[in-house]
């Protein structure tokens, strides 16, 4: 892989950070590959932007690739962190908006897994000019059961989960964390996300997961005039097949696509097929 660095006019002083370079190190970013069309690759709750290490070199060649952490996720500066911000999906897409102002990006095409899908929407209703095109994998705009509405959990059973990680942090991950990635018979890829959920500052998950699992962005999605494709698997414990449908359902221009792939997080999983699916969509 080539990595792009970004260099700063020496007028600055090495003292005082220019805001592009302060929001590069903030949300550690990284810019690389060959191509001029820009992909953004968003990765999802308790993860960081390694999680794209099995699908991002087949897009290098091509395309010019931006990873970022999350501020409180992966390499990211904790101390930029603020409870008030990250209080609601908003804040995280102020991020990857952010990340488009430093580098200049327009008419990207961005990737997002899980949680990142709705972020991704909420930055794209706000800025449409930055995104070409949007490519979700496994997104979910209301985890919560409702009425007429499938999400997948009742709020008694995400209470639970939430007491057992108020109490138990590591221990909520090693359970949590092979169950999210499914694929029992490949106990490597449960391995590689337990790492990556116990990696993250705990009280940063702890209010990421009450904001996204208690998050609801069904009334966003008529807003996005992007372009836009979901890559649903067909056994999801997070966000079941019911779920893709109704975003394929009330996306203007959105594209279904089913991957016959366990878990919810297929890009790690079955990387593959998940690249055959971006690469006929883009």
């Amino acid at each position: 892989m080539v990595f792009y660095y970004v260099y700063f006019h020496p007028a600055h002083s090495c003292n005082q950070l220019t805001p592009m370079k302060s929001i590069l190190e903030r949300n550690n970013v990284n810019v690389l590959g060959d191509g001029e069309q820009v992909m953004l690759f968003a990765h999802g709750f308790g993860c960081d932007q390694r999680s794209w290490q099995f699908i991002v070199n087949a897009f290098t060649a091509d395309y010019k690739v931006v990873l970022f952490d999350y501020v409180g996720s992966g390499e990211s500066d904790l101390s930029a962190y603020s409870s008030i911000k990250y209080d609601s999906l908003d804040g995280y897409a102020q991020d990857l908006l952010d990340v488009c102002e430093a580098l200049s990006l327009n008419q990207v095409i961005f990737v997002g897994h899980s949680v990142s899908a709705m972020i991704g929407v909420l930055a794209a209703i706000q800025k449409p000019e930055y995104f070409k095109k949007l490519i979700f994998i496994g997104p979910s705009p209301r985890y919560l059961n409702d009425e007429n509405y499938t999400g997948g959990f009742d709020r008694k059973d995400l209470e639970s989960l939430f007491e057992f990680m108020d109490s138990n942090y590591l221990g909520w991950s090693n359970t949590m964390a092979p169950a999210i990635m499914g694929n029992p018979d490949r106990p490597e890829l449960g391995d590689f996300l337990t790492n990556s959920f116990c990696a993250t500052d705990p009280e940063v998950a702890r209010q990421f997961a009450r904001v996204t699992f208690f998050s609801d962005n069904r009334a966003d999605l008529g807003k996005l005039q992007v372009e836009s494709l979901t890559l649903q698997c067909t056994d999801d414990v997070i966000a079941p097949q019911a779920v893709g449908e109704f975003v394929q359902l009330h996306l203007p221009q959105n594209k279904l696509v089913l991957l016959e792939a366990t878990g919810h997080c297929p890009h790690i999983s079955e990387p593959e097929k998940t690249i055959q699916a971006i690469r006929d969509f883009i």
